[in-house]
């Protein structure tokens, strides 16, 4: 019998020591500060992402824009037809490290089907999608084609002409450019929004024409007014510009701040529908859409029987039909307020300058790009003067030659091998080894009398163009004019009309919040145990007595319309607000809404006061039983927003005994449990701004008592009020006079 192998132990019952043996540093821990992490780690991505992937740079242009375009640029894109999407992809993977998906999508940004620039640089064929719709995808690569866009070629100007530097690609195959030499301010014209690590972009686009012509002013003097040529963003899918000079200057010095746009829209009397064709950059038909729907749902709006994306090949189209009798302005003046149909762009002007990310102005961007753009002409000019002097250097050498043709022949024909032909002319004529290379290329027809004066004109105007570029070099000047002549001629070619319509804020109609509200008298009442009715009067003087719950008791009744707004306290410390019109109009006959089912209050939580407004005036008195007394300003409940809930309205600290209501300061007539009376002006109480102030003492009370009823003083219900009022408070008050027995005893 074989012997049996010894077991392995397992991992599961090995030591520590042990296991650690299986994985080489395994249960090592090596402690590193914090600092130290995030330095070594996480900053390395986060300036990866804000220098090569998010922030675009003065050119307008992110990194992978930049690789796109010029993949095309290398591929003959500026002229003849258009490629597959696929193939520019894959070309363009040579320079971009990344997959296939993000580089279309880069693409469809770009391109003119997609929607999203005022001037897109790639021209599409097929299903691109579209900027303001969430759901209209595009179509696979494979599907679609492509080309770059006329304007696309002011992007590579003279980039062959050592305009810009270059640097190797990822894998250091090829050589792309690090910036673009674009002869007008793309930055400004053409939407550029992008999320860092810590920061973010987001630049309008502006007109082309506007931009250019302030790019103009500003290169002609540095001090000119901005705003007085660049009129306002201009957004390709159109809509209206709530105009605000003040905001806008602050967008241009500071770079920050934020545009209004809204919707345009036409009314079919007809059909009794609006139709909607141009919308907010910011938004897309879907969240529209979608937000009427929930609107209409949650009846905040009521006039609309439906609403439908009618979007098609002639452009975006959302109907609403109308409900009989609708005002169709009226209406959209509340979608405006109510839905993405207004919007307001946000801007952040972050541009990478010199590998820095920094926020500038509109003065400040131009700026920098007219430096950047005056470097791109000196260089071309650079470039192209050093040619002319390098031909005029062989057109001099040549000059030599001609002038004794047949010394030239005999050298050549003496000469026995063809190797010291140049070396024999260099000696020959006293001209360098590139002249003389240059000579012993020359055909033999040019020989000729024709040639060499053509020859000897060439270099009259060689010499006046060296001259002409060198003026250049040495005068910023007329750098400045060529800019602005290449600036013009973009003007000429490319410039159009604006798509975004600006409207004066004056011109915006006022809508009142409450105007869709409509408004009527009605009757208010409140019982004890937390039923409200709303009874218009014409009801209330058809019907009889109040219907009630057994046990129920009405503790307010007042007159009001059904814009009042109505305030309940709860037990709980907290109000709930609402609006009259919240509540449907009922009849005495009828129980009434149950406030706490109504509002959605907690569970268990009781209504116990309510008190109506409409302008918020006056105030409210929070009495409690150890006899403090808060006095708070009824505004202290009003809110901006339509908040429908408000916790510590009051104070938690002390039971609370009632709580008043005086539109003006008042007499008081506090009654104790022990029978005690005072009388308080509420004008000696200090108003607290806090709503859960917790008073001052005003009425003191024995051990075992407490403030038992509040109610306002009327003027001679008491035979001696004199004995119930006090000069300094606290006070612990007065036992009634035998003369106001009776009136003690009736309450």
């Amino acid at each position: 019998m074989a012997p049996r192998k010894k077991a392995r132990p397992s991992r599961a019952a090995a030591t520590p020591e042990e296991q650690n043996a299986y994985i080489a540093g395994a249960g090592l821990v090596v402690e590193q500060p914090i600092t130290e992490t995030l330095e070594s780690n996480y900053m390395p991505y986060a300036m990866s992402v804000i220098l090569s992937r998010a922030i675009p740079e003065i050119d307008g242009f992110k990194p992978s824009h930049r690789k796109l375009l010029y993949t095309m640029y290398q591929m003959g894109l500026l002229s003849g037809g258009k490629v597959k999407s696929a193939n520019i992809v894959g070309r363009t993977m040579q320079l971009n490290p990344h997959g296939d998906g993000p580089i279309y999508d880069t693409m469809v940004r770009l391109s003119e089907g997609y929607g999203a620039l005022l001037h897109p640089y790639v021209e599409s064929k097929g299903n691109f999608g579209k900027a303001y719709s969430r759901d209209m995808q595009c179509a696979a690569s494979r599907y679609t084609e492509a080309k770059l866009a006329p304007i696309a070629g002011e992007l590579f100007k003279d980039i062959d002409k050592d305009t810009v530097d270059f640097a190797d690609n990822y894998d250091a195959t090829m050589k792309e450019p690090t910036l673009f030499p674009v002869t007008f301010p793309s930055i400004l014209v053409n939407a550029n929004i992008g999320i860092a690590v810590g920061m973010a972009s987001a630049i309008c686009p502006f007109n082309l024409e506007e931009v250019c012509r302030t790019a103009i002013a500003c290169i002609r003097d540095e001090n000119a007014n901005v705003a007085d040529t660049l009129l306002a963003p201009d957004f390709p899918i159109g809509g209206q510009l709530v105009y605000n000079r003040d905001e806008l200057e602050k967008i241009y010095e500071t770079g920050r701040g934020s545009v209004k746009v809204r919707g345009v829209y036409s009314y079919d009397k007809s059909a009794n529908c609006i139709d909607i064709t141009e919308i907010p950059p910011t938004t897309t038909v879907e969240a529209i859409i979608e937000k009427v729907v929930e609107l209409v749902k949650a009846k905040k709006i009521t006039e609309i029987s439906d609403i439908r994306d009618e979007t098609g090949l002639k452009g975006l189209k959302i109907t609403i039909d109308l409900k009989r009798g609708t005002d169709p302005d009226k209406l959209m003046q509340r979608l405006f307020r109510l839905t993405p149909l207004q919007d307001s762009f946000s801007c952040n002007f972050n541009v990478l300058i010199a590998g820095s990310p920094r926020v500038l102005g509109v003065r400040d961007i131009l700026r920098e790009w007219t430096a950047f753009r005056s470097e791109c002409v000196r260089r071309r000019t650079y470039f192209n003067l050093q040619k002319a002097k390098d031909k005029l250097h062989l057109l001099k050498g040549l000059s030599k030659i001609l002038l004794d043709i047949d010394k030239a022949i005999k050298i050549v024909r003496e000469t026995k091998e063809e190797k010291e032909v140049v070396p024999n002319l260099m000696i020959g004529f006293g001209i360098d080894e590139t002249q003389a290379e240059y000579v012993a290329e020359i055909k033999l027809r040019h020989l000729n009398r024709e040639y060499i004066l053509r020859r000897m004109e060439d270099i009259e105007s060689l010499e006046k163009e060296i001259a002409e570029l060198q003026s250049i070099l040495d005068d910023k000047k007329k750098v400045g004019a060529i800019i602005i002549k290449e600036l013009e001629e973009v003007i000429k070619k490319y410039g159009q009309p604006r798509r975004t319509a600006i409207i004066q804020a004056a011109e915006e109609p006022e809508v009142e919040p409450g105007e869709e509200i409509p408004d009527y008298p009605v009757h208010l009442f409140f019982t004890k145990e937390g039923y409200f009715k709303k009874i218009t009067p014409q009801s209330l003087r058809m019907s009889g007595e109040q219907k009630l719950k057994e046990g129920d008791a009405v503790i307010f009744e007042g007159e009001g319309t059904n814009r009042t707004e109505l305030l309940f306290f709860t037990d709980k410390c907290q109000v709930y607000k609402a609006k009259a019109a919240d509540f449907e109009d009922g009849k005495a006959s009828l129980l009434g809404d149950y406030v706490p089912a109504k509002l959605g209050m907690d569970e268990g939580e009781r209504a116990i006061y309510m008190l109506a407004t409409t302008d918020y005036a006056g105030f409210v008195l929070f009495f409690f039983e150890n006899g403090r007394v808060a006095k708070v300003a009824l505004s202290a409940y009003q809110t901006k927003t339509n908040r429908r809930r408000l916790v510590a309205a009051y104070s938690d600290k002390f039971p609370l005994a009632q709580i008043l209501f005086i539109p003006e300061d008042t007499e008081l007539l506090l009654r104790s449990t022990g029978g005690r009376m005072l009388l308080v002006h509420t004008g000696a109480l200090a108003v607290k701004s806090t709503r859960d102030t917790q008073g001052v003492a005003v009425m003191t009370q024995k051990r075992g008592q407490r403030l038992a009823k509040v109610t306002p003083y009327v003027e001679g219900s008491l035979q001696k009020p004199h004995r119930y009022r006090t000069r300094t408070l606290p006070a612990a008050g007065s036992l009634p006079a035998a003369e106001d027995q009776g009136e003690q005893l009736t309450l």
